[in-house]
């Protein structure tokens, strides 16, 4: 027997006999061993939990285990990888190509646009220059609440990624992380409402000699103009109110005398125009007293938030938190405070409570949350009724609208909304609004309840303006010292050939409204101010736009020492009788240099594309702007002389 033989022999010797038990119990335990390294066996019983699976990366890495399967594996992972490295490349080399002109001058106008934007006014105000004082406040309270911003009440710190370094950003990763060439991305859409008016036009003087409007001392228009030239946006003509622009900034006026039962001061100056040396300004200056806070009266402050979907944003419902937590430190102890919501359907949040209360109050705040659709007409009804049961006689009672304007349900008619809300006024219970965000933001319909609810419209895009508008000016905000406030100018038509009214477009009064004490017009608030502006054309100057009539007649001889004739109706609060006061506009043989109010009148009209400044540019506004500054403890022109800076680049 030869040695391979002996070797058949000793395997078949060795080999056993096929067991078909044996067999069947080996691939059940390889079938086991399988289910458990894929960490896919079942329960012992059929349960309502799902079978538990493994993680994608426990099962990948299972898989490179077996070294029957590594080649195939390992070979196919090679592909993958030199795939992403050619499609990674071919943008790249594409980029890289192109010539760098246009992403330089970009990066200059960015930086240029960073040097003028101003500073975020959180935790100081802004300032122009070294010497300009920072905003201070007389509570400590207020300066300590004004370092926790743009955070909610009850967010926590969140740790934040470390950037890297300028310099290790290679042309290789900007490539990576730009779009593509052809990627189009949508806009956001803005369906932002305004209520839009054509600009006054020239009156000639012997034909309508006669202008009047209702006072306007809202602020809206500015904080949106502020918002949107900050922020990148197109500004929309529509939003530039201009008396808006220029009452938003404080004036050195005259206060009223102590002694006067006048509750404000009136005071009219003649100045050149900045954009036409043919022609001049009228300004009207209104300054109302401002009582000591010991002698306010109670307040009711009814605070109606909307907490619809559409107020999730940081700019929205968190920025409102933090500007009613700021107002807080305002009122007295004794004041009082109710919350109520709406979003699908209203409700109190918070009953009346004491102003001294804080921790209830704040508490009551951070719980709310954005969820739902949109009930204003509801919360309405619930707000004012519980002001009715807080008011007590000598009280102030004022409900506070703050919404992005989103009004979708409760009362659909504009009317009847209006109607509702002229009651409650009557009732003496006032509604201002507080607007925020932007995209859906309705300005045209909270113009119109605040309009009707004796109250104020103010746009907050920073806790800086919550700062100005509820801490710094809350008397003038909530305590009115003279109700429908109209003016009527009649202009001389010896001596004056045209004029026109510079913003007030959606202010502007019939001229037999004037005497009717029935017709409402705007509020004054303590130590509210007011300014507006008439530019006027003297008779015989080249600037006349209109030629003579060829058959007019002639009246009579009128005073020539005379420019017009001012005149002023308001109510005290609560009377139903107006009172009357009056001025003559005198002629000035030469009028002075213009102020701060005529540069801010020009960068307005700048922004909505007036036809009456000729080629008065921004460059012109910001000299002028610079020039008569003054003092400017807060900063806030400053601020706009940025903005105007900002303009410019974005023309």
């Amino acid at each position: 027997m030869t040695d391979l033989d002996k070797l058949n022999a000793a395997l078949r010797d060795a080999t056993p006999s096929p067991d078909a038990d044996a067999k069947a119990e080996t691939l059940r335990l390889a079938a086991e061993n399988f289910e458990r390294l894929q960490e896919n066996e079942q329960a012992v019983r059929p349960t309502s939990e799902a079978p538990q699976k493994g993680s994608f990366w426990k099962r990948t890495t299972a898989m490179f285990k077996f070294s029957n399967l590594r080649p195939a594996l390992y070979a196919t992972s090679c592909l993958v990888v030199a795939g992403a490295v050619f499609v990674a490349y071919e943008p790249l080399k594409t980029d890289l190509t192109q010539p760098q002109d246009a992403a330089l001058r970009s990066e200059e106008a960015v930086v240029a646009q960073a040097e003028l934007a101003p500073e975020p006014m959180m935790d100081q105000e802004v300032s122009e220059d070294a010497n300009t004082a920072p905003r201070t406040t007389s509570k400590t309270a207020n300066a300590q609440t004004l370092g926790q911003v743009q955070a909610p009440l009850s967010a926590k710190p969140s740790g934040l990624e470390k950037p890297a370094p300028a310099e290790a950003l290679s042309a290789a990763s900007i490539a990576r992380a730009a779009p593509e060439a052809d990627a189009v991305i949508a806009p956001q859409p803005n369906t932002d409402q305004f209520a839009g008016a054509p600009e006054n036009p020239v009156q000639i003087t012997s034909e309508t000699p006669v202008s009047t409007f209702s006072i306007d001392v809202d602020t809206a228009s500015y904080a949106y103009v502020r918002s949107t030239l900050l922020n990148g946006g197109q500004l929309r003509p529509d939003a530039v109110r201009i008396e808006e622009m220029i009452n938003y900034f404080p004036y050195d006026y005259a206060d009223p005398a102590a002694t006067s039962d006048v509750p404000f001061s009136t005071d009219i100056a003649v100045t050149q125009t900045p954009w036409n040396p043919d022609t001049q300004l009228v300004r009207i200056a209104i300054q109302g007293k401002k009582p000591p806070v010991a002698d306010r009266p109670l307040l009711n402050l009814v605070f109606l938030i909307d907490t619809s979907g559409s107020m999730q944003n940081a700019n929205k419902l968190p920025l409102l938190k933090q500007s009613f937590a700021l107002m807080l430190t305002e009122l007295r102890p004794t004041d009082q405070v109710a919350i109520v919501t709406y979003a699908g359907s209203a409700g109190t949040v918070l009953e009346p409570t004491n102003a001294s209360e804080t921790v209830t109050i704040l508490n009551a705040l951070d719980a709310l949350n954005a969820g739902g659709s949109t009930a204003g007409g509801a919360g309405l009804r619930a707000a004012y009724a519980l002001a009715d049961q807080m008011s007590d006689d000598g009280d102030i009672s004022r409900v506070l609208l703050a919404t992005d304007g989103d009004f979708n349900v409760g009362i659909q008619n504009p009317v009847q909304m209006k109607s509702f809300i002229e009651t409650k006024r009557d009732t003496g219970t006032y509604l201002s609004v507080l607007g925020f965000g932007r995209g859906n933001y309705n300005d045209a319909l909270m113009q119109t309840l605040a309009q009707n609810g004796n109250g104020t419209a103010t746009y907050i895009d920073t806790l800086a303006e919550a700062q100005k508008s509820l801490v710094d000016q809350l008397s003038g905000a909530f305590f009115p010292i003279a109700n429908d406030v109209k003016i009527q100018v009649e202009f001389n038509p010896a001596t004056i050939a045209e004029y026109r009214l510079i913003g007030y477009e959606t202010r502007a009064l019939n001229r037999e409204d004037f005497n009717n004490d029935k017709v409402d017009a705007g509020e004054i608030g303590a130590g509210h101010q007011v300014t507006a502006l008439y530019e006027i054309t003297p008779v015989g100057s080249p600037a006349a736009l209109n030629d003579p009539l060829r058959y007019v007649i002639q009246g009579a001889p009128t005073l020539d020492t005379e420019l017009g004739y001012f005149k002023l109706r308001y109510k005290q609060p609560g009377a139903s009788e107006s009172k009357l006061i009056t001025l003559p506009i005198e002629r000035s043989a030469k009028p002075p240099t213009p102020d701060f109010a005529a540069a801010i009148a020009g960068f307005g009209q700048i922004l909505k594309g007036s036809n009456y400044i000729k080629d008065w540019s921004y460059d012109d506004a910001i000299s002028l702007a610079t020039q008569t500054k003054g003092p400017d403890p807060f900063g806030y022109r400053a601020e706009v002389i940025r903005l105007m800076k900002l303009a410019k680049l974005r023309k």
